[in-house]
């Protein structure tokens, strides 16, 4: 099968270069027929008490579409690493048939009504906690999913279901489009200056890979920078060019990205909204933030906006105060433009504000933070904090063309393990305490234009966690600073933190001990999965753990006290105002689901009555950023109404981490205690008893503004 059908191959470390564009509709296929077989099985089956069980209705019908799960997740990540005009062809021409035939099962009345008859006739005393838990939470997404409607409306979500999808696949790749069309090139160094050197010298590099095509008998020869919308390139920029006008012109390009033809969001934004709520309220709910929330542990969409709103009256007052100290530091630096600031300001004179009050430059500690030290070094602290021994494997990367020209024995005599990039690179993650395989996971770190923007976690294969044991199988993704050619890849310290946040997230797929896949790992209510990231990113400013990676590439030396100290001094710098963006971006999700839709306005305009107390008094006012917000607008829900989630499991992160305080940075028996309580545990109790099963208690709200030096 795995010849034919490459997207199906049942090897746990799958060979990608086998993988294979036009393989996708014909395994796709099969992958549907398969489940829909299952589906048929479990439907047809008569409606006797002694022979209906959990085994032959629940449990069937997970492991029934796991070949579906898998080969549909690889074609997805593979459009998001290595998108082609033949992957996306074939991607966007099984997206309609995929999304219907899923949208199709809890809609189906035959296996509904197999369910809620097996349901109410197997005795919970037969069976153990964790499946009681997939039969109750099976049963509730079967009537999220609309399982107790009519024929009619069931027909109505399936379209919807189809037409989100295409909408939502359309919005990513217009995003990626835009993006990867726009480059700048400065011919004069003079208007780059404030940049720092390694940001020069990537955007030189960038130029000399990327040659204008000009006639042979011009002049290629002059010193050329180009820039890209890539954080990497943009961000430099944006912070540390000293030529106001230039900031402009990269802050308008990115403001452009999903809002010029050909890549216009716009009209795809508000079709979207208008079909979530349809949705939301064909199923019962007020609206697609009561639909999305409804089983989180924020219970309702009113109750996600009042806690932002809650946060915003905290930090108000702290939010007026910086914004007014950078105003002034400006007027006191700045005589041609006083009293002006605009939204290409913000970044550049926070920074030199930072330099001159803590006397730090966050460029001066790029030079310690190696990425392969800074991976090794995350690699230890989890060793020592949760048990877990990892190691690189050797792999191999193979284009996919050279196994359509030649027997695969030829293009991989060695029979190493492959990878779909030559940058990605394969670890193992074993447990310390019993020697056993937990699982692998692939890193893929740098920027390129076939890969989506971001960072990321995903996962391609879900272990079993039954009488035997096989391995998880993830991956780790970013767009991080790149090597140069005399340089290795250094990172800037929220480059680090992405690493140690992405990993978070890693982990709990890789340490999940949930016998049932669909509650395992990351598949958790949508305000918790963020905690085991976000705690992680602690132990970036923790001198017990820098210690152990933080070395100076030259050298070896550690981060200086001195300037270790500065770091931590600044760690709040403007902390209000950052926080503030984020609760801006929160309102503007919240606020469309639950609010917009019910008016008719543009929703620019709507948005800038609604945030005019979530951010800055601009003389130019930014556009929101909705056609260019794919944790949005990229996916069918994704973060939809659910944008909130990150400041609600920061709250989390900063009270469970003051237990590692108290009792140890690096201490081993907190560690496990996280890990069994947590990572370990996936969806299998309700996250509210996850967190008090490692805490003690319940949550302290206050946690994260006495964290961020807001609340005494």
């Amino acid at each position: 099968m795995s010849l034919k059908h490459p997207f199906l191959q049942k090897k746990h470390l799958p060979n990608w270069s086998k993988m294979n564009p036009n393989a996708i509709e014909a395994d796709i296929s099969k992958a549907l027929k398969i489940a829909g077989a299952t589906i048929q099985a479990i439907s047809e089956q008569p409606k006797n008490t002694s022979k209906i069980n959990y085994k032959n209705t629940f449990e069937a019908f997970e492991e029934g579409l796991e070949p579906l799960n898998t080969a549909w997740g690889f074609v997805s990540h593979l459009d998001s690493v290595r998108n082609s005009k033949m992957l996306r062809k074939a991607h966007n021409k099984m997206l309609p048939i995929v999304t219907q035939f899923y949208a199709n099962i809890p809609l189906n009345p035959n296996l509904w009504d197999i369910f809620k008859f097996a349901a109410k006739h197997i005795n919970p005393k037969d069976l153990n906690p964790v499946e009681n838990r997939h039969i109750a939470e099976t049963l509730e997404d079967f009537k999220e999913e609309g399982a107790d409607l009519n024929a009619e409306k069931k027909i109505t979500l399936k379209k919807i279901q189809k037409e989100l999808a295409k909408l939502t696949q359309k919005y990513s790749e217009n995003c990626l489009d835009a993006t990867n069309a726009w480059e700048y090139r400065v011919y004069d160094k003079e208007l780059l200056k404030g940049l720092p050197k390694s940001a020069l010298q990537a955007a030189e590099e960038s130029a000399k890979k990327h040659p204008l095509n000009t006639p042979k008998n011009s002049d290629n020869k002059r010193p050329t920078w180009r820039f890209t919308l890539d954080s990497t390139s943009f961000i430099p920029v944006i912070t540390y060019a000293k030529n106001s006008a230039l900031r402009k012109v990269f802050w308008c390009a990115y403001q452009s990205v999903g809002r010029t033809p050909p890549y216009e969001n716009g009209g795809l934004v508000e079709r979207i909204l208008h079909l979530r709520h349809q949705y939301a309220q064909i199923v019962g709910k007020k609206d697609f933030a009561e639909h999305t929330t409804s089983r989180r542990m924020v219970r309702n969409g009113a109750s996600a906006s009042n806690f932002i709103k809650t946060m915003q009256r905290q930090i108000k007052k702290h939010f007026d105060a910086e914004y007014k100290t950078l105003v002034d530091y400006k007027n006191s630096k700045d005589s041609e433009s006083p009293n002006r600031l605009e939204p290409w300001d913000v970044s550049y004179w926070t920074q030199l504000h930072q330099k001159e009050y803590f006397e730090f430059d966050e460029e001066s500690l790029r030079p310690y933070f190696q990425i392969e030290k800074v991976i090794h070094g995350l690699f230890l602290i989890s060793k020592k904090l949760f048990g877990i021994d990892i190691k690189e494997l050797e792999s191999i990367y193979i284009d996919t063309d050279k196994v359509a020209a030649a027997p695969y024995a030829e293009v991989n005599p060695t029979g190493l393990a492959e990878v779909w990039h030559p940058d990605v690179k394969l670890y193992e993650l074993i447990d310390i305490a019993t020697g056993k395989l937990l699982g692998h996971f692939y890193t893929d770190w740098h920027s390129r234009n076939s890969k989506r923007s971001g960072a990321w976690m995903n996962y391609l294969r879900t272990g079993t966690r039954k009488a035997e044991s096989t391995p998880h199988l993830g991956l780790i993704c970013g767009n991080l600073t790149a090597p140069l050619k005399n340089k290795p890849a250094l990172l800037n310290h929220p480059e680090v933190e992405t690493i140690f946040h992405e990993f978070g997230h890693l982990l709990h797929h890789l340490c999940g001990n949930v016998p049932i896949p669909s509650l395992n790992g990351v598949n958790v209510a949508w305000d918790f999965v963020e905690l085991p990231s976000q705690i992680m990113e602690n132990w970036c400013w923790e001198s017990a753990s820098l210690d152990l990676f933080a070395r100076h590439y030259k050298d070896q030396s550690k981060i200086p006290e001195i300037l270790f100290n500065k770091m931590c001094a600044s760690k709040n710098h403007f902390k209000a105002i950052h926080t503030m963006r984020q609760l801006n971006l929160a309102k503007l999700d919240l606020d469309l689901h639950r609010d917009w839709i019910l008016k008719e306005e543009p929703i620019d305009s709507y948005l800038e009555n609604q945030l005019k107390d979530y951010q800055y008094a601009f003389l130019n006012k930014p556009k929101p950023i909705t056609c260019n917000f794919g944790h949005l607008f990229s996916s069918s829900t994704g973060y939809a109404a659910g944008y909130y989630s990150y400041k609600w499991a920061e709250v989390l992160d900063a009270d469970a981490f003051t237990r590692f305080q108290k009792e140890g940075i690096l201490s081993a028996s907190i560690g496990k205690k996280f890990r069994d309580t947590i990572l370990a545990m996936g969806n299998s109790k309700e996250p509210l008893q996850l967190f008090e099963d490692f805490m003690g208690r319940k949550p302290d709200s206050k946690a994260l503004l006495k964290r961020d030096g807001i609340l005494d």
